[in-house]
């Protein structure tokens, strides 16, 4: 009877997990990114050990008309990684310190290290990486790739900080890239998403180690931008900056708080400077957002919560390589059939407040879940050819539940494009690391050197090699 018992048990068991896993963002023979959205059936993935055989791999899929698509931490989330029947390179192993100079205050890795590799590695000598995402989970290749940026408020994104590069080219050929050497190409694929090369090192420049103390400070959005301008961006001792905005619905988008890291030279770097290895409550923070996720009460509890904890930093100090490798293991989500994807909005100074306005009109009437929005500064920087810091902006990261469903990404495009028109509206740019659900024409609006960017891939890459979903949406005719 107890074997009988335990036997259906196990059936029943097995039954509900195959229901609730039998979805194509759950089967393990298919290849997607971080957002689930296209899973596809890939010809292979082949780890990237050694130049020499990334060289050959080339040559095999020129050979055999085959597509290469590179992958570091495949965080992105349009399809920028992969493509159907073709090869995927892994680039996860390929992840060595090449060279390293203290005093000159550079480091050359190869493009599958992380930030977290740098960090660990330039700690000891009282350095640090000038610009990063928040996380430094990243791959540098793949950060290159996106022409990332972070917290750092003073050097700019992520291509401000890049000396050089090796580039890999679709007919084999191994270029040295830099603003002085083969330079067409330097602001082509930093910030190409991987469409004109395999990225194989990259040299950084890097800054000093420091120690911050934090502030926090509550506010309206209405006064945020004033609030920037006058007391942050004149202050030159702040050198990193993060804010947040509520998205609880007792004060949806019309409360945030900012916190700033102002240096404090009092204090001796090597009294803070051990690096942090393990996340603090995880579990419970964990919890606290999935509630975030389901319920408006959950919102409001969580908006709460944070408002307390952020106060409660006031007067914190951090090194500066701690402050840059922020936790986000509590955000882990592998629901089946839903997933939080990430949108990213770039709204200069100015436009900020009218911005968040609209957004809210749009957001309401969507129904879309927003769980989260932080804000950061980028400085205008139009080096790269498809930038999108065309002023000086700020950042609007929204994280968004949704269901990955037809109906449920048809309701999630449509509210995006919405979005994306009071964007365009307000002179801003959008991010184009994430899903693809912006329009054709709204793309070439925002991103009107895009008709140079595609015929240089075209030069450079004549039979399209190197492809990916983001090509496919938005290449045009």
């Amino acid at each position: 009877m107890k074997k009988t018992l335990v036997l259906l048990l196990l059936i029943v068991f097995c039954l509900f997990t195959y229901i609730r896993t039998n979805s194509a963002d759950q089967d393990p023979y298919l290849i997607a990114d971080f957002s689930r959205l296209f899973p596809v059936k890939v010809e292979r993935v082949v780890k990237g050990k050694e130049e020499a055989q990334l060289v050959r791999l080339l040559k095999e899929a020129r050979e055999k008309h085959l597509t290469v698509s590179i992958a570091g931490q495949r965080h992105s989330q349009g399809g920028h990684t992969y493509y159907k029947d073709g090869v995927v390179i892994d680039m996860t192993p390929y992840n060595k310190i090449l060279a390293f100079d203290s005093k000159s205050k550079t480091i050359t890795v190869q493009a599958g290290a992380t930030w977290k590799d740098i960090q660990d590695y330039i700690n000891p000598f009282g350095l640090s990486i000038k610009t990063m995402q928040s996380q430094n989970v990243f791959t540098v290749g793949g950060s290159v790739s996106i022409n990332a940026h972070g917290r750092d408020i003073r050097n700019g994104s992520l291509i401000k900080s890049v000396e050089s590069f090796r580039l890999l080219l679709a007919d084999g050929q191994v270029k040295q890239v830099s603003r002085t050497e083969n330079s067409e190409l330097f602001p082509l694929a930093l910030g190409g998403y991987g469409l004109f090369g395999v990225i194989l090192d990259v040299t950084l420049s890097l800054t000093v180690d420091e120690v911050y103390r934090t502030t926090t400070e509550s506010m309206k959005v209405t006064d945020y931008s004033r609030y920037y301008l006058d007391k942050v961006r004149t202050n030159s001792t702040i050198h990193l900056h993060l804010a947040r905005i509520s998205v609880a619905p007792e004060s949806f988008l019309t409360e945030m708080y900012a916190t700033n890291y102002t240096v404090d030279e009092s204090i001796p770097l090597k009294e803070i400077n051990k690096l942090r290895t393990q996340e603090k409550g995880v579990i419970p923070a964990k919890l606290l957002f999935n509630l975030n996720r389901s319920f408006d009460w959950g919102k409001n509890a969580f908006w709460d919560l944070q408002e307390v904890y952020f106060v409660k930093q006031n007067d914190a100090v951090i090194s500066r390589n701690n402050a840059m490798r922020s936790e986000s293991g509590f955000m882990d989500y592998d629901q089946p059939g839903k997933n939080d994807l990430l949108q990213e909005y770039f709204i200069p100074v100015e436009d900020f407040a009218g911005f968040v306005d609209d957004m809210k009109s749009v957001l309401r009437a969507e129904e879309l879940n927003l769980l989260n929005i932080t804000v950061r500064y980028v400085n205008k920087d139009k080096e790269a050819e498809l930038s999108y810091a065309q002023a000086d902006m700020f950042a609007l990261v929204c994280l968004f539940n949704t269901s990955l469903t037809t109906e449920g990404q048809l309701k999630m495009k449509k509210g995006i494009q919405l979005i994306i028109d009071k964007v365009i509206k307000h002179r801003g740019t959008y991010y184009l690391p994430y899903a693809a659900y912006p329009t054709l024409a709204q793309f070439q609006k925002v991103y009107p050197n895009y008709s140079e960017f595609f015929a240089k891939k075209d030069f450079y890459d004549p039979n399209h090699m190197f492809m990916n979903y983001f090509y496919e949406a938005y290449k045009g005719d």
